[in-house]
C-alpha cells in the first residue's frame, strides 16, 4: 500500500493524485483529456508539467477556514463541523506554512478574535473575520518583528459578517502591516485578492506558446478577455499591438494598469462590455484581430461565444482553460462557426491534483 507524503492529513479531501507518482498522474490526465475532448484528440500534445522540486511546496495561494479549538487555532479545510488542519501540507509552500505558524503562536483566542477564514496570494495575507465591528488590535504592534523575516509583505482585516458563502465581501479593509502591493516572480504587481497561476515558470512556458501562435505585430489588435493582473497584457503591449483587456475585478484592474501601460482596460463581465469592445473594434479597422482567453471554469458566456465567432472574428485565439467540458463546448461552437483547431497543449499546473489547464489554439479556416 502506498504512503501518504510526508504533512498529508489522510482525512484531507484535496490532492487526488498524491498517492501516485508523477508519472501515473500524468498518464491519468492525459487519459482524461482525450476523452473529455475526443473530437481532436489527435491534436492534444504531450502534457508539460513542472520539474520534480516544483510538484511539491508550490501553493502560495490559499483560502483555508479557520477555527478556535478551546486552546489553539487550527487552519484548514472544513468538512462538515470539523477543521481538517493543512499546518504541514506538503503542497503549500514554506512561506504559507510559516504564516500558519506565526498566526497560531500569536493570534488572540475567539471571541477576542472572531477569525473565519484565512487567505494568502503570495507575499500578501489577509484576516477575513465574521462581524461588523473591528476588534482590538494592540496586540499586533508587538508580534510584527517575523513577518518580513517569513516572506510576508502584507497583512490585512477584513470585515465580512457574512463570511463563508463567499470569500470577500463588501466589509471594509485595512492595511494591518506592511505595503498594500507585492511583485511576483514575473515582475507583475498585485494585491491581497490576486489570482495568480502557482507555478510561475510553467505559466510564463503558456504564454510564450500563445504568443508564438498568436504572432501579434505591431498595431494590430488583440482582445484580452478575463485578462486578471495583466501577465497576458504586457505581452501584446510589449509587440505595440492595440489592446483591450475585460476583468471584473477592482484590484485586478488597477495592477493590469500598472503591469500593462497602455492597454484599454474595462471593468466588468465581458458579457457586459460588449458594446465598448464593438466600439473599439471600430478604432482598429484595417488591422488583423486576435484574441487572448482565460475565463474561470464555466467556459466563456454564450452571447461573448456568439459576439467573438460573428462579430469580432480574430482570425487567431488562444484559449486557456481549466475546464475540458466547457472548453469542448466552445470549441464545438467555434469549429460550428468558422474555426479549426491547430493544437491542444495541456498544463500540470496543480500537480498532485486531478487538475490539468489546456492551451487550444484556433485560426479561421
Amino acid at each position: 500500500m502506498k504512503k501518504l507524503p510526508i504533512g498529508c492529513n489522510e482525512k484531507c479531501r484535496a490532492c487526488a493524485h498524491r498517492w501516485m507518482t508523477h508519472e501515473e498522474s500524468e498518464k491519468q490526465k492525459e487519459a482524461w483529456l482525450k476523452q473529455s475532448l475526443h473530437q481532436w484528440s489527435h491534436l492534444i500534445n504531450p502534457i508539460l508539467s513542472p520539474a520534480p522540486e516544483q510538484r511539491w511546496g508550490y501553493r502560495n495561494k490559499v483560502s483555508l477556514a479557520a477555527q478556535w479549538n478551546s486552546s489553539d487555532w487550527v487552519f484548514g479545510m472544513k468538512v462538515k463541523d470539523e477543521i481538517i488542519s493543512l499546518k504541514e501540507c506538503p503542497i503549500h509552500s514554506e512561506r504559507v506554512r510559516l504564516t500558519l505558524s506565526w498566526l497560531e503562536q500569536y493570534l488572540p483566542p475567539f471571541p477576542l478574535f472572531p477569525l473565519s477564514i484565512y487567505v494568502q496570494a503570495g507575499r500578501q495575507g489577509t484576516l477575513i473575520l465574521k462581524t461588523h465591528e473591528t476588534p482590538d488590535l494592540n496586540w499586533l504592534k508587538y508580534k510584527q518583528e517575523a513577518l518580513a523575516q517569513i516572506g510576508l509583505e502584507g497583512l490585512w482585516l477584513h470585515m465580512h459578517p457574512s463570511a463563508g458563502r463567499r470569500l470577500f465581501g463588501r466589509g471594509p479593509w485595512q492595511l494591518l502591516w506592511g505595503k498594500p502591493r507585492s511583485y511576483n516572480e514575473l515582475g507583475l504587481i498585485y494585491g491581497p485578492t490576486a489570482f495568480q497561476q502557482l507555478i510561475p515558470d510553467l505559466y510564463a512556458r503558456s504564454l510564450d506558446e500563445a504568443e508564438a501562435f498568436l504572432s501579434p505585430k505591431e498595431k494590430e489588435g488583440v482582445i484580452d478577455l478575463y485578462c486578471g493582473s495583466g501577465a497576458s497584457l504586457k505581452r501584446w503591449i510589449g509587440k505595440g499591438c492595440h489592446t483591450v483587456g475585460v476583468e471584473t475585478s477592482a484590484e485586478a484592474i488597477e495592477s493590469a494598469g500598472s503591469n500593462a501601460p497602455g492597454a484599454l482596460l474595462l471593468r466588468g463581465t465581458c458579457s457586459q462590455r460588449i458594446p465598448q469592445l464593438a466600439q473599439w473594434i471600430e478604432t482598429i479597422e484595417g488591422y488583423e484581430r486576435l484574441a487572448y482567453l482565460n475565463p474561470p471554469r464555466t467556459g466563456i458566456e454564450s452571447d461573448v461565444r456568439q459576439w467573438l465567432a460573428l462579430n469580432a472574428r480574430p482570425s487567431r485565439i488562444a484559449y486557456l482553460s481549466c475546464s475540458a467540458g466547457t472548453l469542448g463546448r466552445d470549441l464545438l461552437y467555434m469549429e460550428k462557426e468558422g474555426y479549426k483547431i491547430k493544437h491542444i497543449t495541456p498544463y500540470d499546473f496543480f500537480p498532485n491534483t486531478y487538475h490539468v489547464e489546456t492551451l487550444a489554439c484556433l485560426s479561421l479556416k
